[in-house]
């Protein structure tokens, strides 16, 4: 009997799933539960794409995180034949200043972690649900928590600083750093497509509905747009990236908006759905013909390109560009207007080669060599699970 390694992404909606083989890393399944609330439908399938099962519940029959969690047990049970699920991984956004590394859950991780919760209002909460109904429904079964703050923590003290007085700072107030995941997977894979950018410094592109930045030098992070929580930086699907503390002010003082309020605002209510009033979808704003949606993909390019260049100077130079993420990976206009934006930096693109997707983009002469590269997060929890479980066994041993 061989072992299985599940891999968990809870969002507040949405439980999405991955199964591999515990020792050859090799896919074994994907799926997601969605709409837990509202309108709830799962879908599974194997590596290949096939269809495994799909199920859908009755409008207005909630679903919640609990009965979620025991549908998927008893479809991977049912699944499963030979292979015995030996452990459950989990993407937990937040690890603070403690979690460099990922960590066997323990009701005294877990009290830790939900501690964080308000530095991560949307995701944590979701996170440790999960972690929670499995606990509760599959006792004995290890738990690993692995962070997207984690990869970040070999930031220089000057590069996580907030100009704050110390009696902020001492409560953690600092730059965290988020998608640590996907730019530790990016870091891992990035020697077979190009080892002059593995070795020196790299900018690289998460650009999804939560999207992002992140130098590399060496591999290692040493910057990144996202700070003290994931709003920060990059406008997103529905985040507003970056803003003057000022307007929150002036949101509090003049338009007498509760904390309630601006939280949905500059989580749920801005980014490419607030300036467009369209979507949050980068496909449905670059298939309209409204001028908002037009103007929101503006600023959106426009503030990667502030980006990449703030990006570029902190890693003191720019040898690579790389572009992953749903938006990265599959938006070849984005990444066109991008690229033309990075002129300056050394950026020559190869269009055919873009409009191909890749995996180079750039033209063969241009000093900075641009990639496609898909990420993935999910293998990147699995093996950092088994390697976990791997090493409390020999320590057991």
């Amino acid at each position: 009997m061989s072992d299985t390694v599940l891999v968990l992404n809870a969002g507040s909606s949405s439980i999405k799933f991955r199964a591999f083989d515990a020792v050859t890393e090799r896919l074994l399944l994907r799926g997601q539960i969605e709409g837990l609330y509202t309108a709830a439908r799962f879908r599974a399938s194997d590596a290949g794409g096939a269809s495994l099962g799909e199920h859908q519940w009755p409008a207005g029959t909630p679903l919640g995180h609990d009965r979620a969690i025991a549908f998927l047990v008893e479809f991977l049970r049912g699944q499963r034949g030979s292979q015995r699920l030996a452990a459950v991984g989990h993407r937990v956004v937040h690890g603070g200043l403690t979690y460099a590394q990922p960590v066997r859950v323990t009701p005294a991780v877990l009290a830790e972690l939900a501690r964080l919760s308000p530095l991560a209002p949307l995701h944590q909460p979701h996170n440790l649900k999960t972690i929670e109904v499995v606990a509760q429904t599959q006792r004995d079964l290890p738990q690993v928590a692995c962070f997207d703050t984690a990869f970040h923590r070999t930031h220089s003290e000057l590069t996580q600083a907030y100009a704050l007085p110390p009696s902020i700072t001492a409560h953690g107030v600092r730059r965290y750093g988020f998608h640590g995941l996907s730019y530790e997977y990016i870091a891992g894979v990035l020697p077979l497509f190009d080892a002059r950018a593995a070795a020196g410094r790299t900018v690289v592109a998460h650009l999804g509905n939560g999207s992002s930045a992140c130098a590399l030098v060496g591999g290692r992070s040493v910057a990144s747009t996202m700070g003290f929580t994931a709003v920060e930086g990059l406008p997103m699907g529905t985040r507003s990236g970056s803003l003057d503390p000022g307007v929150i002010l002036y949101l509090m003082n003049e338009l007498k908006l509760s904390v309630r309020a601006i939280e949905q605002l500059i989580y749920e209510q801005s980014g490419l759905l607030g300036v467009s009033g369209v979507s949050s979808d980068m496909r449905a704003l670059l298939a309209s013909d409204d001028p908002r949606a037009r103007f929101a993909i503006d600023l959106y390019v426009y503030r990667i390109g502030r980006e990449i260049g703030s990006l570029a100077a902190a890693a003191q130079g720019l040898d690579a560009l790389v572009f992953t993420a749903g938006i990265g990976e599959n938006a070849v206009l984005i990444r066109q207007r991008v690229c033309e934006q990075a002129a300056w930096l050394g950026v020559r693109l190869d269009a055919a080669a873009n409009a191909a997707g890749g995996p180079r983009i750039s033209s063969a002469d241009s000093p900075v060599a641009v990639w496609v590269i898909p990420t993935d997060e999910e293998s990147m929890i699995a093996r950092h699970t088994r390697d976990l479980l791997a090493a409390a066994g020999s320590a057991g041993g």
